[in-house]
Parts: C-alpha cells; sequence; structure tokens
C-alpha cells in the first residue's frame, strides 16, 4: 500500500560523561587530572534517495534513536562519538512538527538534514584544572540529545500529472504510454494512492508521470478521496487533463479548473495538454471549445486501442521542454543548481543554558539557565544525567537530597 505519510518520535544520542580520574603511576605519586571528555552523542539524519517511491518503511517504524556517546577515560582519552542513525527517504518529502509547522522540504536527491542532534559530551576533571585548583574532583555529564516527535508528507516529483474525474480513463492512458502498471478497471476510484511511471521518447530523454486518485467537485475541500492528494500535483511542471469525450468537455474542464484555484499553491496557473479520451466510444473526436491560453495542447485518444498515443507522446515532450519547473527555474534546470533542501525553522543555536556536574559528594548544576529551572525539568535532566534518590544536588546557593 502505498504510504504518503508517517509519523516518527526522534532521539538523538546522549553525550557521554566526562571522566573523573588522575594520573597515577609508580613514579609519579601526583601526577594531576587526567580525565577525558566524553564523546558526542548520534545524530538522527534524514537523506533523500532517489530510489524510495514512499514511507512506507517508516510508517512501521515510530520511534528512532541514535547511539549515545562513550565516556571519557583517564590518560585524556576522549570517549567515542555515538553512531548517527540514517532514516532514508523519498526525494520530495517534508517535515512537519507537533504544531503543523514546516520545518525541512528535502526537494534534492542526496539532500541530508539533521533532524535531532546529538548531545554534546561532557568534560573531564583535566578540564577544570586551574593554578588554584590543581587537582579538581568534579567533571561534566553529558547533555541530553534533541528529540521530537515528527510527521513526515511526500510530495512527489514529476514532470507531469494526469488530473481529471474518477473514470476518465487516467491509469489506461498511464500504462499506455508509461512503463507503469496501475490498477485498471470500469469503476470509480479505481486508483486509491499516486502511481508514478516513465515516459521514454525515441531520442532517449525520458520524463516522469504521476497519476493521482480522480478528483470530484469539493475535492479542495475534502470531499472524495479529499485535498491530500492535490498536494502531489504541486511539484508536476505540466497537467495532462483527461476527459472523456461521451461527457461535456468544456463544463468537465471547468469543474476541475475551480477545484485547482480552491486548492491554490499556484495549480490552476499550471500549463496543461488536454486530452480527449474513449475516442473509440464515438463515431468522430468532437472540438474542445475552451479558449485558454494554459492550454498548451489538445490530443484525441483512446487509451482502449492505443489510437493517437504516439501524438500524445510529441505533444508531452513538447510541453514539458517548455514549461518552467514550479519554483521557477529554467526548464530542465542543472540539477547542481537546485537546493538540497529547504529548511523554513533553523535549529537554535548550540548552547549550555545548565551544565551538570558530578563530583565525589554528589551533583551541581550551574549555568545561566540553571536557577530558573522548574522542579519536574530539573528532576528530569538529574535523572538523565544518573542521579539517584540519595544523591547530593546543589543548584546556586541551595543544596537537597535527590528523591
Amino acid at each position: 500500500m502505498f504510504q504518503d505519510r508517517a509519523r516518527i518520535h526522534v532521539e538523538a544520542g546522549r553525550g557521554g560523561d566526562g571522566s573523573l580520574s588522575f594520573r597515577r603511576e609508580k613514579y609519579v605519586p601526583k601526577g594531576g587530572p587526567d580525565g577525558g571528555d566524553g564523546g558526542k552523542g548520534g545524530d538522527v539524519v534524514l537523506v533523500a534517495h532517489p530510489d524510495l517511491r514512499d514511507l512506507g518503511f517508516l510508517a512501521r517504524k515510530q520511534r528512532v534513536k541514535a547511539a549515545r556517546g562513550r565516556h571519557g577515560e583517564g590518560a585524556n582519552k576522549k570517549g567515542a562519538d555515538g553512531d548517527a542513525v540514517e532514516l532514508r527517504v523519498p526525494v520530495g518529502t517534508q517535515v512537519f512538527d507537533e504544531e503543523g509547522r514546516l520545518v525541512v522540504d528535502l526537494a534534492h536527491a542526496g539532500a541530508r538534514v539533521v533532524l535531532a542532534r546529538g548531545g554534546l559530551g561532557g568534560y573531564g576533571n583535566r578540564r577544570f584544572a586551574t593554578p588554584t585548583e590543581q587537582a579538581p574532583r568534579v567533571a561534566e555529564v553529558g547533555q541530553a540529545g534533541e528529540e521530537g516527535t515528527y510527521e513526515l508528507r511526500l510530495k512527489l516529483l514529476a514532470d507531469a500529472a494526469l488530473l481529471g474525474f474518477p473514470n476518465a480513463g487516467k491509469s489506461s492512458l498511464l500504462r499506455r504510454i508509461s512503463n507503469a502498471k496501475p490498477k485498471v478497471a470500469e469503476y470509480p476510484f479505481t486508483t486509491l494512492a499516486p502511481v508514478l511511471g516513465t515516459v521514454e521518447a525515441p531520442d532517449g530523454r525520458q520524463l516522469t508521470v504521476a497519476d493521482v486518485p480522480g478528483l470530484v467537485e469539493g475535492a479542495s475541500e475534502g470531499v472524495g478521496l479529499g485535498d491530500e492528494f492535490l498536494a502531489h500535483l504541486e511539484r508536476a511542471r505540466l497537467f495532462l487533463h483527461v476527459i472523456d469525450v461521451t461527457e461535456d468537455a468544456a463544463e468537465r474542464f471547468a469543474a476541475i479548473d475551480r477545484e485547482l484555484e480552491a486548492y491554490g499553491a499556484g495549480l490552476v496557473e499550471r500549463p496543461q495538454v488536454v486530452v480527449l479520451n474513449k475516442t473509440d466510444l464515438v463515431s468522430e473526436p468532437p472540438p474542445f471549445p475552451v479558449e485558454d491560453p494554459r492550454v498548451v495542447g489538445v490530443v484525441a485518444v483512446s487509451a482502449a486501442t492505443g489510437a493517437g498515443i504516439d501524438a500524445l507522446r510529441r505533444a508531452l515532450f513538447d510541453a514539458a521542454a517548455e514549461a518552467a519547473p514550479p519554483d521557477g527555474r529554467a526548464p530542465f534546470a542543472d540539477e547542481e543548481e537546485l537546493a538540497d533542501f529547504l529548511v523554513y525553522r533553523p535549529h537554535p543555536p548550540r548552547s549550555r543554558p545548565f551544565r551538570i556536574f558530578r563530583g565525589d559528594r554528589g551533583f551541581r548544576v550551574s549555568g545561566p539557565a540553571a536557577e530558573g529551572l522548574g522542579d519536574e525539568e530539573l528532576h528530569e535532566a538529574l535523572r538523565r544525567a544518573g542521579a539517584r534518590p540519595g544523591d547530593q544536588v546543589t543548584v546556586g546557593e541551595r543544596t537537597y537530597e535527590f528523591s
């Protein structure tokens, strides 16, 4: 089953703790602190992969957690960084946060973006040595990794998209012009999920064509199969508007046009090739009575018999060569010019609003935000840092027992 949405909870790895260690060798009785820093926690990374077509894998994998960093060791040994987790997603995947805000748009094959960053490793005690404190008995605890819940939505990337009413013959047409094998039947809503096909020209050029479920009046408001399938039209350069010639072509064209306008996102401005299908059911194909500058071609075909299919392929490649992509780039722009991804809500700067230290006498919390921490937030931060009931905790001038 085609999956164009997935909801996942991601958690980056926690940073490793700094080491509390002193150099102890036979002839160096007071060698000083040599505790190494902890390693950084692993990131959770999204990678746009050109071979993937849907989000089915992530729809079944609801929680993703990266590895934590290793703890520092004596002899100034830094802990190893935690392994990152790479999630492969289809090109065209968008990421939304829990408030429904767009976070990132992976619009290019090979794009990589860090969805959750691993926590920084804690400093070992050698970092805290000073001329007046040459044997610090304190080390920093590693920071927690970022975490959050996100919804992933896929918008298909296609050169052209088939649109029209249910049972207009879009799936049969896609079978004729491409290598796709969508389900075909004599009843409406045979297509329940988007289908991609590749159309080849005699000179070796290729185009990708998407078939989405048929639209009905009110689709932009969720009627029928809803407006979520209209989103798959947003990244098509042009539309192949399929109309059943046994029906009123002008009325059908206007009805679909109203849905495109109501949905927005510039769909109503996209160039169209009108495909008058099912000509085998009439004695002579009727003329298309609509004068519209967006209509760059009209082709009469029969998906059942194959009549007019070669003319349709030629019209498709001619129209695609002239149609600029929806983001305003020149037609068939060099892929090197495309942005790898668009970040709509950048991460806040990496900072340490508070730091947790572990020593012989328990834990100490310091930093500009330490005094303002809420009880629940402070308790959770200490718990994740390894505090146990009975441990002594110092925050500013206040000392209490962890429970």
